[in-house]
């Protein structure tokens, strides 16, 4: 697979989103693999643009992101916006 336990790891810590080792539950945290896995998957289907299966799964994957987006945006506004700077999402 493209992205194993070592690789999920580096990304959460490289964005400072985990607050412990083992932390990949937290809004911050599966956000940013959202979007980790969105940028692969568009780089993908601008190579096989019939890819349709992978298309119906990258759109999946952007309304669940925008969905904890909503979420951390009630929550705590200062979060969102750490999140949106440092992923460099705009919204």
């Amino acid at each position: 697979m493209y992205l194993n336990s070592e690789k999920k790891q580096e990304l959460f810590s490289n964005h400072g989103f985990a607050k412990k080792k083992t932390d990949t539950g937290s809004p911050e945290s599966q956000i940013a693999l959202f979007t980790h896995r969105i940028n692969h998957l568009t780089s993908h289907l601008k190579d096989k643009r019939k890819d349709f299966s992978t298309q119906q799964g990258l759109l999946k994957l952007v309304g669940q992101r925008k969905k904890l987006l909503n979420y951390l945006q009630r929550t705590n506004i200062e979060r969102y916006r750490a999140v949106i700077s440092d992923l460099q999402l705009r919204k």
